[in-house]
């Protein structure tokens, strides 16, 4: 019996990682779980942004609806290639399930695939994919997010995340954790996870002292982190510092520290054999209640979920 039918669609300018990484996963599944197949508008030979050619299987005009479409992003979105969102308008409601990689959203966004629903994308242009599709709820937080038939997926790598959870979906966890061990990942991050660390996210201070500030924060996450405190490190006022941090850092200390300490907790649940109680106080909670009031209010599941799902 012939397994699900997948496409990814491609075209000039595509990221090759989101086009190759969902189809390993789904290939790893073998052919009767799941018949992948690419194309590209015409049929021809499209380039990717790193300038690897991929050669598609299929002419996109002459494609059926398929089970699941996969839209990758990259360069190539930047300029809407109208073919493929005349395509999608067309084609993707017929489809069991639509997904997205990266900016990949984008042309779902403009095939009016998200009008009203939750997605996200790279977290580099989540605010422009808000900006220019007011009716999309845009959530730059989480890896990948799933409403309805449609699943948007955050930047590049995240497509594998995704296409391992469709994987779960359709065949279950042990076909998935088997492809995940092969492609020597996760099994799998989930989709509430952030898409990159605090110091990934919030900038650099301009001035040193608040930048090494900022690694100080990150090496002693279990210290009182107080505003006074820090300002006294700063050699500021408390009311200068506040001001300052947030200007440089783009956020309040309050939530800088909050940041550092839900991440340090997510690693340490990772990687660690310690108890909830001593994860709690290598991290500046105090107590496992209020590490675990954190994580429900910050990430919905609790410390203890969340170490179950690694």
């Amino acid at each position: 019996m012939p397994g699900r039918s997948i496409l990814i669609i491609v075209f000039e300018g595509v990221q090759s990682l989101d086009v190759t990484g969902p189809l390993e996963v789904f290939a790893g599944a073998g052919p009767s779980a799941y018949r992948v197949s690419t194309a590209s508008p015409g049929g021809g030979p499209v380039r990717t942004s790193s300038g690897l050619v991929v050669v598609p299987d299929l002419d996109l005009f002459a494609a059926a609806a398929p089970d699941t479409v996969v839209v990758p992003g990259g360069e190539g979105t930047r300029e809407v290639p109208a073919a493929v969102v005349d395509w999608l308008r067309c084609h993707a409601p017929q489809a069991r399930r639509v997904t997205s990689v990266c900016s990949g959203a984008f042309l779902l966004a403009e095939a009016g695939l998200l009008a009203g629903r939750r997605a996200t994308t790279h977290w580099r242009v989540c605010g422009t994919l808000a900006r220019r599709y007011p009716d999309v709820e845009v959530d730059p937080h989480p890896i990948f997010v799933r409403d309805g038939p449609v699943a948007t997926s955050a930047g590049v790598t995240t497509g594998i995340d995704l296409a391992l959870a469709l994987v779960e979906e359709d065949l279950g966890r042990e076909t998935a954790l088997a492809i995940a061990r092969h492609l020597v990942m996760f099994l799998r991050r989930p989709g509430d996870q952030a898409q990159f660390s605090v110091q990934l996210a919030a900038q650099a201070a301009a001035r040193p002292g608040l930048r090494e500030l900022q690694r100080w924060i990150a090496d002693n996450p279990q210290a009182d982190l107080s505003v006074a405190t820090l300002a006294r490190r700063a050699n500021l006022s408390a009311r200068q510092f506040a001001r300052a941090f947030a200007a440089e850092v783009g956020e309040t200390p309050g939530r800088y520290v909050a940041n550092v300490r839900l991440e340090t907790a997510r690693r340490l649940l990772q990687e660690s054999g310690d108890g909830l109680t001593r994860v709690a106080a290598r991290c500046g909670y105090g107590t496992a209640e209020a590490m675990r009031r954190a994580f429900i209010r910050e990430l919905g599941v609790a410390p203890s979920e969340y170490r179950r799902r690694f």
